[in-house]
């Protein structure tokens, strides 16, 4: 299960950010995201961005469509 701070990435990464509009994001640097994200992949068991976008979009609610 991702961390607070991994979702975050997760979430960011899925809107098409890339790394370091993510890490302008969440106030880090380029290479701590990259780090994340290898954690991220290892944890969910993925092996790049698009997985994991579809991963992030696969467990959004309904309701999350409508706040939108």
């Amino acid at each position: 299960i991702p961390s607070e701070r991994e979702h975050r990435v997760i979430q960011l990464v899925a809107e098409g950010l890339k790394n370091k509009e993510v890490a302008e994001a969440i106030g880090t640097t380029e290479h701590v995201v990259k780090n994340y994200l290898r954690v991220i992949y290892d944890k969910l068991g993925l092996w790049n961005r698009v997985e994991l976008a579809l991963w992030y979009e696969s467990r959004r609610s309904p309701a999350a469509f409508l706040m939108q």
